[in-house]
């Protein structure tokens, strides 16, 4: 029996997506590919032609057809139709991979199933290249800075700017919007910006880049693709993934960005060599201390140690 059998066989009746998260640990690489793809932007996947559904896969256009088959469609053309369907029974504000209908079970294995669908497919639009060589400005960099507005992109603008610092960089990251344009001021030719906006259009941070760019500062954008922040900087790391159904920067959003951070933290330590690694064990050792420090001085400690105290 060919894999189309098996898998259209198989396949739960009704709803496309909830055929796919199903479906797609039996997958074939090449299918497993596509099937991430569609999980990942659905509205996208439905709009879009062969060529760009393959071109976006990875794969070639007749695997597309095939796919469809083999996740018990006719074809493409019936597989559009019934996902376009799956789209018309409605995304809840919840989340845009459940229903109100949903169990508890199926909360848990949807949510985290467009998770790592969004992960896998961002995982294709990474350039290690272009990891390394922002790695490289960040490692050369007299100052860099780190721009966020808003909750989300602030709060991943200090992380990075607090694990840079633990590498012994010269590193900022201001909340305060007038100590940011100080800052952007400030610098020269030989710094570094590093602006992080999933949304990637919002004004502040745009006029922070551009004054930046003015001074001759090179910038790394963390954001998507074709967004008006993405246009202003040198250098891109996308984090494109599907938008959220309640917020403006979703939980996929913000995976991606740290994640992002992390490998990109992760280069920077690389080049900057074994100072840089005793640097981060000796603060690794210092923190534990404290945190030992920390927990023997609590109220809760002293109540359960002193003579009688429980």
């Amino acid at each position: 029996m060919s894999e189309a059998s098996d898998a259209g066989a198989s396949a739960p009746p009704g709803d496309i997506l909830l055929t796919l998260r199903t479906l797609l640990p039996d997958l074939s690489k090449a299918h497993r590919q596509i099937a991430e793809m569609v999980l990942a932007d659905p509205q996208w996947s439905v709009q879009s032609n062969v060529a760009d559904l393959a071109e976006r896969a990875g794969v070639a256009k007749p695997t597309i057809v095939r796919f469809a088959r083999a996740v018990g469609c006719e074809g493409l053309k019936d597989f559009k139709l019934k996902l376009a369907g799956s789209l018309a029974l409605g995304t809840t504000y919840l989340h845009r991979a459940v229903r109100t209908s949903d169990t508890s079970e199926e909360v848990v294995n949807n949510v985290l199933g467009s998770a790592m669908s969004a992960l896998s497919e961002w995982r294709r639009l990474i350039e290690p290249d272009e990891l390394a060589r922002a790695a490289g400005l960040i490692h050369a960099a007299r100052r860099v800075d780190c721009y966020g507005t808003g909750a989300t992109s602030n709060f991943l603008a200090q992380d990075l700017q607090a694990r840079l610092f633990r590498m012994g960089l010269t590193a900022t990251a201001f909340s305060d919007l007038y100590h940011q344009h100080v800052a952007a001021a400030a610098l020269t030719a030989g710094d570094v910006v590093v602006a992080i906006s999933f949304v990637g259009r919002l004004p502040t941070l745009l006029e922070l880049v551009d004054s930046a760019r003015g001074r001759g500062a090179r910038v790394i954008a963390i954001t998507r693709r074709q967004t008006p922040l993405a246009k202003l900087a040198d250098l891109v790391l996308p984090v494109d993934v599907p938008e959220d159904a309640t917020m403006l920067v979703g939980t996929d959003a913000y995976i991606t960005q740290v994640m992002t951070i992390e490998i990109l933290t992760i280069l920077v330590g690389r080049l900057r060599g074994a100072d840089c690694v005793r640097r981060l064990e000796h603060i690794h050792r210092l923190l534990k201390a404290k945190d030992e420090d920390v927990d023997k001085s609590s109220v809760v400690y002293w109540g359960w140690t002193r003579p009688g105290g429980g």
